[in-house]
Parts: C-alpha cells; sequence; structure tokens
C-alpha cells in the first residue's frame, strides 16, 4: 500500500510539471532559440519574459520571430482598442484568441504594448490614480554625539517625497536640524531651524505646466519665528524623458515674516527658477531646485532659496540619503547673517510607487 502511494504521489508531482511546463509562455528568436517562461510585457522595441532559470529577460522585439502563452495577455492597439486572450503566431501575425470570442488575427505594427494581467491592473490603476498613490522619495534620519571636555550633540531629519502621473505632479520636503555644544556647564545651541512646504503642478500641455507651492520656515538663529510663502506661476520643460525631467519657470508669490526680534515685512516677489530630476540609476536619484525672489515691494533686495536631495537604495526599503537646504537674505535682520545652510545625511527609509492607502 505504501509503495502504490509513493508512485501515486509520485505520478501527480510529474503531472503537475508537465502542466506548468505545457502552460509556460515561449518566444522563438529569429536564430531557432527559444525561451519559456511567463511574459510580463512587451512593446515596440522589447519583450520582458520571467523565467525559472534566468529571473526576468529582456529580449530585442527585432530578434523575435513568434511568441505563444496560455496566460491571456492584454494587446494594446494603435487605433486605442484592446485585444485579450491567449496568442500564437502565425504568418508574421498575432492570432489572438479571447475567452468568448472568435480568434482576432493582428498585424504586429498595430499593437503598441502587450501587458500581462499584473501589468494592465497596473496600467488601469495608472490612468486614474487617486492622490495617495504613486508617491517616492526617501525619509532620512542622523544623529552625531561627542563627549570630553565639551559635549556636542546634533539631530537631523530631512525628507523629499514625490508623486507624478500623467496629469499632475506633487512634491514635499522638510528638513529640520537641532545642535547643541556645552561647555563648562553652559549649554549653547548652535542650530534649531525647521523647513518644509510644498508644491503642487498641473499639465496644461506636454511641456507647459501650471503650479502653485506653500513654503514656511522657523530659523533661531537667525531670529526668524516664521516665513510663509504662497505663490504660483507657469513651468515649461526643457528636458522630459523616464530618467530626467529639467523645467524652468517664473511667477509670483506674497512673503510674510515675523522675527523675534519684533521685526514683521510683508511684500510681493517675482519669481523664477529650475528644476531639475535626475535618475543616475536603478538605485540613485538626484533632485535639486534653485529659486530667485526679487522683491517688488523693496527694490533691490531679494531671496535665494536652494533645495536638494540625494537617494540611494541600499536595500529595497533601506536607503542613504544627503539633503541640502539653503537660503539667501540680502537684507537679513540686525543680529544675523545673511546665508543660512542645513544639511542632513543619514540612513532612512526609501519608497517608490508607494502607496499611502491601505
Amino acid at each position: 500500500m505504501t509503495r502504490k502511494m509513493v508512485l501515486l504521489a509520485a505520478l501527480c508531482l510529474s503531472c503537475l510539471g508537465l502542466s506548468a511546463q505545457a502552460l509556460a509562455d515561449e518566444v522563438k528568436l529569429n536564430n531557432g532559440d527559444r525561451i519559456t517562461g511567463t511574459i510580463i510585457k512587451a512593446d515596440s522595441k522589447t519583450l520582458v519574459i520571467k523565467t525559472d532559470y534566468a529571473g526576468t529577460v529582456t529580449i530585442s522585439a527585432e530578434a523575435i520571430a513568434q511568441i505563444s502563452s496560455d496566460q491571456a495577455l492584454y494587446f494594446a492597439l494603435s487605433e486605442g482598442k484592446t485585444v485579450t486572450g491567449t496568442v500564437a503566431t502565425r504568418e508574421g501575425k498575432y492570432e489572438v484568441s479571447p475567452k468568448d470570442a472568435d480568434t482576432v488575427s493582428l498585424e504586429r505594427a498595430s499593437v503598441q504594448a502587450i501587458r500581462s494581467q499584473p501589468v494592465q491592473d497596473e496600467y488601469e490603476r495608472m490612468l486614474k490614480p487617486s492622490w495617495l498613490d504613486l508617491w517616492s522619495g526617501g525619509l532620512d534620519f542622523g544623529y552625531s554625539l561627542t563627549t570630553g571636555n565639551t559635549r556636542t550633540n546634533t539631530l537631523a531629519l530631512g525628507s523629499n517625497l514625490n508623486r507624478q502621473s500623467g496629469r499632475d505632479k506633487t512634491s514635499l520636503y522638510a528638513a529640520y536640524i537641532n545642535a547643541k555644544n556645552k561647555n563648562k556647564g553652559v549649554t549653547e545651541t548652535t542650530a534649531n531651524a525647521i523647513r518644509g512646504g510644498g508644491r503642487y503642478e498641473i499639465a496644461l500641455t506636454n511641456r507647459l505646466s501650471a503650479f502653485g507651492f506653500a513654503d514656511f520656515e522657523y530659523n533661531e538663529i537667525q531670529l526668524l519665528d516664521l516665513r510663509a510663502v504662497l505663490g504660483g506661476g507657469l513651468g515649461h520643460y526643457i528636458v522630459k524623458n523616464e530618467r530626467t525631467q529639467f523645467q524652468v519657470f517664473g511667477g509670483g508669490s506674497y512673503n510674510r515674516e515675523n522675527f523675534s526680534n519684533g521685526v514683521k515685512r510683508n511684500s510681493g516677489e517675482i519669481l523664477a527658477g529650475e528644476e531639475l530630476s535626475l535618475k543616475l540609476s536603478d538605485r540613485v536619484l538626484f533632485r535639486e531646485r534653485l529659486q530667485f525672489f526679487p522683491n517688488l515691494s523693496n527694490t533691490g533686495e531679494y531671496r535665494v532659496t536652494f533645495d536638494s536631495s540625494l537617494n540611494t537604495k541600499l536595500t529595497r526599503w533601506l536607503s542613504w540619503q544627503v539633503t541640502a537646504s539653503n537660503r539667501y537674505l540680502s537684507d537679513p535682520v540686525l543680529g544675523s547673517k545673511n546665508n543660512d545652510l542645513l544639511l542632513t545625511t543619514g540612513v532612512g527609509v526609501s519608497f517608490s510607487n508607494f502607496s499611502f492607502r491601505k
């Protein structure tokens, strides 16, 4: 009885193995080679297939002679239609067999993209994404401590979050630093500043966009209780592709400043600036934004802001990030300097295409 059960189990496993092999997708190349696995997606240039023996493989479309799949694939056509079904290649055409309809013959030139079910689900979700979807960026933490004749400790926090869809873009940033020095029982605060803000941009055309922003800042050493800036304008993308986005922009803003020595200033400003997002590799992302604010209320005075971050993924979630945030004020109040730089670095959490929805 035991021997029969073992033989039966072996037979079942063999059948499962044969079924899995039969259900595998297959790509036949022009040189006669065959690659089996699961087709993930394809476009006019490449096809991506996941194999058990070589991981994910990307194949040039020009090298493909035939494809076949027993899983339902989605074929996005040039006229805007989508055909779904299993596929085989005959006489240079895709023969797609929908589940409850007749087989459809498709010319290769008419197919813009091929997607598996998971890729199609993600594509449809991205057509109308929620504001809680598509977030990328990082949160970092840094702390340093020295003891001895003097004691110093520095706490630094930084974040740079971005969300971009086909029609809008949201950017959020924050930087905090607190540094203290204790010498002979006397504690001195050498840095205590918080900066944060956000920017929302909506596309008017492929290159032109409109935006609005809000920036807030507190800086004890500069005697600044609160600087609140609200503004907006238009931006133009000089470069816009998957790895590089470079935009120049202009507009106006309203600036309200309150200082701890009693000085209060309200002013209108012109805005001119540039923003760069550069994907250096699959693990390294650099972002920076430079803004120039000539003062309309006090002619000749101006502000300059510069924010940047370099995020390097160490693992899927762990990252090393450097955040720099600089502010230059041409007319600082008595007792403070023109320039103030916040630099934070540390290990943090990194994520891409994250959704805050449960």
